[in-house]
């Protein structure tokens, strides 16, 4: 498992790159890496917690037969005193297997014990490259997201002013002037229909005017 995950680590590291070219998305494929990377930690755990439970009844059958090979001595040194001697050979012979038991559980109880910190040290040392894959993991996706922003505002950017845009305001302004144009031969048309009458007409009412004025200038009004 530790091996693994030593390898899933050297994916986050290394492999990035690759992932970009293959065109995944390099935020999803590291959180699918933490997932796989946290799954491992968690059957470490677990792995740990059975062998510190294993390690616990190596310790309490060894104590067990410990105190019985006391017992039994005990029990033996009594029986002499009661002069018992069948008695206390019996018990002897019992000390001696208890003593074999507490032998070989005690050896076995070290081992646990030796395989226990094995594992307590590779687990914390899994959660220490997770909490700096984390980290890092944080960093390349604040990464990846910025490269996107800026791609699309680099997209969008480049899509202002250019050919299709300046086209269609060409194309507005040609119709503007256009407009202007016909605004402007409508007024000529205008002043080309007038008739000599209405010339005429102009005329009489400028002098007629000019008239009122002059009445008006000299108070003969």
């Amino acid at each position: 498992m530790f091996r693994f995950f030593k390898r899933m680590k050297t994916v986050v590291s290394s492999e990035l790159n690759a992932m970009l070219d293959k065109a995944e998305d390099p935020v999803k494929m590291l959180d699918q890496f933490m997932r796989e990377m946290g799954d491992e930690i968690r059957e470490v755990e677990s792995a740990v917690a059975k062998q510190i439970a294993n390690e616990k009844m190596l310790k309490r059958k060894a104590d067990d037969a410990s105190a019985m090979v006391e017992k039994r001595q005990n029990q033996a040194e009594k029986a002499i005193e009661a002069g018992e001697e069948d008695l206390a050979r019996r018990a002897l012979q019992d000390k001696k297997e208890y003593e074999g038991q507490e032998s070989s559980l005690h050896a076995s109880w070290e081992q646990a014990k030796n395989d226990t910190e094995v594992l307590k040290s590779k687990l914390d040392e899994m959660k220490k490259e997770y909490q700096q894959m984390q980290i890092k993991k944080d960093s390349l996706k604040a990464r990846a997201e910025s490269a996107k922003t800026r791609t699309r505002l680099n997209r969008t950017m480049s899509s202002i002013g250019g050919d299709e845009s300046k086209q269609g305001f060409e194309r507005m302004e040609e119709k503007v002037m256009r407009f202007e144009a016909e605004a402007e031969t409508s007024e000529d048309l205008k002043q080309a229909s007038r008739t000599l009458d209405d010339e005429f007409k102009k005329l009489d009412n400028d002098v007629d005017d000019e008239l009122a004025a002059l009445k008006k200038a000299m108070g003969k009004e």
